[in-house]
C-alpha cells in the first residue's frame, strides 16, 4: 500500500517537503493577490491588471509541472 501523503508528491516528481514548500509558496502569493484584490475593489485605479496577469503566470506555470 502506498503512502498517501507521498502519492500526489511523487506524480509530480517532488518529495513530500519539496511539495509542501511548493504549496507554502503559492499559498502567500495567492494570499498577497488576495490583498491586492481588496485594495483594488476599493481603490479601482490601482492594481488594474496585477491580479489577473499573476494568476495567468502561475496557471501556465501549474501546468507546466503536471
Amino acid at each position: 500500500m502506498s503512502n498517501i501523503f507521498n502519492k500526489h508528491p511523487h506524480e509530480v516528481g517532488e518529495t513530500y517537503f519539496q511539495h509542501l514548500i511548493a504549496a507554502w509558496k503559492y499559498s502567500f502569493n495567492l494570499f498577497g493577490l488576495f490583498v491586492i484584490a481588496l485594495i483594488h475593489g476599493v481603490f479601482p485605479f490601482v492594481f488594474k491588471k496585477t491580479v489577473s496577469e499573476k494568476i495567468i503566470k502561475m496557471s501556465e506555470k501549474l501546468q507546466k509541472r503536471n
